[in-house]
């Protein structure tokens, strides 16, 4: 069995039940309400080509803020009426306004409506009478479209939410008239069984094999556009959303969302929801503008969210999505809710993480946060246009260049020649973190610039280490005054080296020479024999390697006990990615080795670059 077959398994009985508390939310739908009177509507490289091919709806990640964060919470006194009730018609009003005063010219321009605005407060739905959500009279009163008109007449662009599906509420006994679509009702639009679709299983599965189906999105996207929303959430979509399988293949409504979209005329954002499968990051990319990777960030609790609850998860599950963003489409962290304080849950080193990590995975910088009461240290943080540049310029999504335990260095390449550069101390003590220039493929002097303080700190030679407080971070800029790195590449499928247990030789079209050594699992091992170097020393060692998820491996020299280190996804078997270990060599031949354990897996190995000199 190929170690890339063999995927460790993942996911948590935490993740599982904050996925319940949102399932209660939604699954209140299925006992369905009697169709309602109409309202009044009035007036990556060898990915498919993205959803907006111009980029024009997301040609950078979007910035705004959204309803869901402060309608999850406990907080005292956001959801007076009971759960979820914080969304209403004046309190989206009262955050239009806030955000264009306070963020606007900072780039933050979407207002999101999340879920619940066809619900009432016992979260009982309403619709039209062709099955569409119909506003809640006593949340919107003044219906959707006024919303909207307020909000672009604040220079901003309006957002709204759906499951994905036919509502089961909105099925009518099968007898609702589709809009636009002379004899087609909402049986024939759905698949004859009632299967059921999306991640709370609220909705009937659409079966795209009758015209009535795309008719049915075609409707709703229709009445979207004619709103002048912006921008569409669409949740619970599969695979992801915590579930599998044929009746959670909603690539085919992502497909239909799209093309009702580009029917309509106008420019609508489309943004999927939750967790999605990264095997299906094509279809993503192909049908949609972005994409949520992980679960809610929010807590469900007394706070917006946690560090704990899954603030922390994203350092973990980011890294396997940083070569399928780009202009056009980007994953989406979630919320990121930095501004509150008290209220967000988090300590102010985690809130600074929190926006780096966002901000250099070029996610959509949106805040669930009450801008009407942003704090100081929030404002700051929100603001800051050196960071906000990282997460809106053309450099790539950046990646460790360390194995990822408790301190970890994240990095990438800047068209001008320099390299953002992340320190994470993600432990629950202070520690220092070190990054080093040689995992960046220089060495010397290099100007390094302060992001976050806005100050020049001048050169450092090699390294530069900083002390972090617990879950700490600091962001820089990095400019090379130095000389390219000179290394010696090792491939792995040399004969010089030495396999041991299971491991093997294997195929790999983007490996540097064509082959890789895999198998690496239940105590295999892989050998690099004659690694050579001048002087004795701590060097660098460049690792490339290929792991459908992470895994760990433990890395040693000349025989020595060496170290258990976590490499983190690279996204798929397919790909490539490289993280740099400090290794002691002494002058002249080395054995470096690369071991699974006993009963673990490791990831596939490329090859190894040394550097020829310290």
């Amino acid at each position: 069995m190929r170690s890339s077959s063999s995927p460790a398994p993942r996911g948590t009985a935490r993740g599982l039940m904050r996925r319940s508390v949102r399932a209660l939310l939604v699954l209140a739908v299925t006992a369905g309400v009697a169709v309602a009177a109409p309202a009044a509507t009035g007036a990556g490289a060898a990915a498919p080509a993205p959803a907006d091919p111009g980029g024009a709806v997301a040609a950078t990640p979007y910035m705004g803020w959204s309803s869901w964060s402060m309608q999850s919470s406990q907080y005292p006194g956001l959801n007076p009426d009971g759960s979820y009730s914080y969304l209403t018609e004046a309190n989206v009003l009262k955050q239009t306004d806030a955000l264009a005063a306070k963020l606007k010219d900072f780039g933050y321009t979407y207002v999101n409506i999340d879920a619940g605005w066809w619900m009432d407060n016992s979260w009982t739905p309403g619709y039209d009478q062709y099955g569409r959500q119909r506003p809640d009279p006593v949340r919107f009163p003044h219906g959707m479209k006024p919303v909207a008109d307020h909000i672009h007449a604040k220079g901003l662009k309006a957002g709204i939410y759906l499951p994905v599906g036919l509502e089961k509420g909105a099925y009518g006994d099968g007898k609702v008239p589709i809009l636009g679509a002379p004899g087609c009702t909402t049986a024939d639009a759905v698949y004859p069984d009632l299967r059921t679709t999306n991640g709370w299983d609220s909705a009937y599965k659409l079966d795209f094999g009758s015209p009535c189906a795309q008719a049915y999105v075609d409707s709703q996207a229709q009445a979207f556009a004619d709103w002048g929303y912006d921008f569409l959430k669409l949740d619970g979509v599969g695979p992801g959303s915590s579930r599998s399988g044929d009746n959670y293949d909603n690539v085919p409504d992502v497909a239909a969302w799209q093309k009702a979209i580009a029917a309509t005329g106008r420019p609508i954002h489309l943004e999927l929801s939750w967790s999605l499968d990264i095997g299906h990051a094509a279809d993503w990319q192909r049908y949609s503008d972005g994409w949520r990777i992980d679960t809610d960030v929010e807590c469900y609790c007394n706070t917006l969210v946690t560090w704990e609850n899954s603030v922390n998860d994203r350092w973990n599950d980011a890294p396997a999505w940083s070569g399928k963003a780009g202009p056009g489409g980007w994953n989406d962290l979630d919320a990121v809710d930095v501004g509150n304080g008290a209220m967000d849950g988090l300590t102010q080193a985690e809130r600074q993480s929190y926006m780096t990590l966002w901000a250099i995975n070029k996610s959509p910088l949106f805040t669930g946060d009450d801008i009407t009461s942003l704090d100081s240290y929030g404002v700051s943080l929100l603001t800051n246009r050196e960071v906000i540049a990282v997460d809106q310029n053309t450099s790539p999504v950046a990646r460790p260049v360390t194995p990822v335990g408790d301190q970890q260095v994240w990095a990438t390449a800047n068209p001008d020649g320099s390299y953002t550069v992340a320190l994470f101390n993600l432990a629950g003590a202070p520690a220092s973190v070190t990054a080093d220039w040689a995992a960046l493929g220089f060495t010397g002097n290099a100007s390094v610039r302060d992001l976050w303080n806005k100050r020049d700190l001048g050169p450092y030679r090699d390294r530069i280490t900083e002390a972090l407080p617990a879950h700490g971070s600091r962001l820089f800029t990095v400019r090379p005054n130095g000389r390219t790195l000179a290394t010696t590449g090792y491939e792995a499928e040399s004969a010089a080296n030495t396999l041991g247990g299971n491991a093997a030789v294997a195929g790999c079209d983007t490996c540097s020479g064509g082959k890789k050594v895999g198998n690496l699992y239940d105590g295999g091992t892989l050998r690099f024999n004659g690694v050579t170097v001048k002087k004795a020393g701590i060097y660098t060692v460049k690792v490339r390697y290929v792991s459908g998820d992470p895994r760990s491996v433990t890395v040693s020299s000349d025989g020595g006990n060496g170290t258990s280190l976590p490499f983190p996804s690279t996204g798929d078997w397919s790909t490539t990615a490289t993280v740099s270990v400090r290794l002691a060599l002494k002058a002249g031949a080395n054995t470096v080795t690369f071991d699974s354990g006993a009963g673990g897996y490791a990831p596939d190995i490329d090859r190894i670059d040394v550097p020829t000199s310290l």
